[in-house]
């Protein structure tokens, strides 16, 4: 729950500022809307609803943060107990902060944040779809049968699929997700030796 609402308040504070950085991504070289970054925010402010316009495309990833937040957590936390419970001597050592907390070598913490972080991804991956489309709204020629988030998973699904649709650039995202959770993991696991946490 923690790590959901975590993952839930960063994504509302800094979400226009994705909406932004998707609509400049999207842009083809030759057709520009956009001429950058205050231009962008300028033009969907005036354009798309005001204030709202910022935010289209919240409510999938608000549903797929939580989810994503709440099973990595969930993961590396059952992972680390479950290892060191049945193999303390092969996956563990004596914390530097508390020798007499046991914590998972570096390697290993490694490992189980990247495992956490895939399977995290793939439960929440249909909705950060979702969310992509909608953000893209009207630069998309579909944008009409794509404005709520059911609209648009009907659509995805209906016309791609469940693998050429909802779970579109999975393995891509693998290769973003899972180093990067692998690392965030292992650095939290560290930060809470190095503040004496353990």
């Amino acid at each position: 729950m923690a790590g959901s609402m975590a993952g839930m308040t960063a994504v509302i504070c800094t979400y226009p500022l994705d909406m932004v950085r998707v609509r400049l991504a999207f842009q083809v070289k030759g057709e520009h809307t956009y001429t950058g970054i205050i231009h962008a925010f300028k033009m969907i402010y005036a354009k798309e609803g005001g204030f709202l316009g910022f935010y289209r495309g919240l409510m999938p990833t608000i549903l797929g943060m939580a989810p994503y937040a709440g099973v990595s957590f969930f993961t590396f936390g059952t992972l680390k107990s479950v290892g060191l419970s049945y193999a303390p001597t092969l996956l563990g050592r004596p914390s530097s902060d508390n020798p007499n907390v046991l914590v998972l070598k570096t390697h290993i913490n490694l490992l189980c944040g990247g495992v956490a972080g895939a399977i995290a991804q793939t439960i929440s991956y249909p909705f950060d779809v979702t969310r992509r489309r909608m953000q893209l709204g009207t630069v998309l020629p579909e944008f009409e049968k794509c404005l709520t988030m059911r609209e648009t998973m009907k659509y995805v699904y209906g016309h791609h699929g469940i693998r050429k649709g909802l779970y579109r650039g999975l393995s891509l995202n693998y290769i973003r997700c899972v180093p990067s959770q692998a690392v965030a993991f292992t650095t939290y696991e560290l930060m809470k030796q190095f503040f004496h946490l353990n």
